[in-house]
């Protein structure tokens, strides 16, 4: 991914929004949308690509309180294809308006959990027919999922509440562990370096994955690096 780091620029919400600009160009969708939520703070984040005129009618209408991208995406670990969402009356609502908005009710939204309560949002969508839509699902959800947990993590840590609590403590060993991970090597690797079974590094590896709230082993070292816990490989 050449997408800029957030991690490295101010905490401004010019700079996520430009962040989503350029994930929207990069994986040629029609808008990206980020919200965040994090109690621990108190705070409420969003950032989206749409339009001046869609922003400010979604919230005159109070969309956010019925709208099932989010509602149903909240409630899930794994990404969300709209196509899926039950078409009850709140999705005809709101859909109906973003129609006359020119916006599409295909898109995507992936979950991210934080190991205070924090939850993410990743929004992408595109108008186009259904079986482009899968090819184009089917060859961008990896590194979608990445860049949720990057962004996720990096509105968290703006907050100061949020960068004093959202540091989960890993052991020394796990930490050893993520490192060797990080740097390419296979657990079988990693078990003959720290004289230890593969199955211990197993352990390890399932310890850290609950500790970040990862969903997998790259998701937990990729939270990792951006928390300052190891170095990239």
């Amino acid at each position: 991914m050449d997408i800029v780091d957030l991690s490295t620029l101010p905490k401004t919400e010019a700079v996520y929004s430009e962040f989503l600009l350029k994930l929207r160009e990069k994986f040629e969708m029609d808008h990206a949308a980020y919200a965040g939520i994090n109690p621990a703070a108190g705070a409420i984040h969003g950032y989206v690509t749409y339009g001046d005129d869609w922003k400010q009618h979604y919230q005159q209408q109070g969309f956010h309180m019925i709208d099932p991208t989010l509602h149903m995406s909240q409630r899930s670990i794994a990404p969300v294809d709209w196509s899926r969402l039950e078409r009850g009356k709140d999705f005809k609502r709101v859909f109906r308006d973003a129609h006359d908005f020119g916006l599409s009710e295909q898109g995507l939204t992936i979950p991210v959990r934080g190991p205070y309560g924090d939850v993410g949002l990743l929004s992408v969508t595109r108008d186009c027919s259904p079986e482009q839509w899968r090819k184009l699902v089917n060859h961008v959800i990896s590194d979608l999922q990445s860049i949720a947990v990057h962004i996720h993590d990096t509105v968290m840590g703006s907050d100061l509440l949020g960068r004093i609590l959202y540091h989960p403590a890993l052991s020394t060993r796990e930490v050893e562990i993520m490192q060797w991970v990080a740097v390419g090597k296979s657990q079988q690797d990693i078990g003959d370096i720290l004289s230890i079974s593969h199955r211990t590094v197993e352990v390890h590896l399932r310890s850290s994955r609950e500790k970040l709230c990862a969903l997998t082993t790259a998701q937990a070292v990729g939270r990792a690096i951006g928390l300052g816990l190891i170095y990239p490989g």
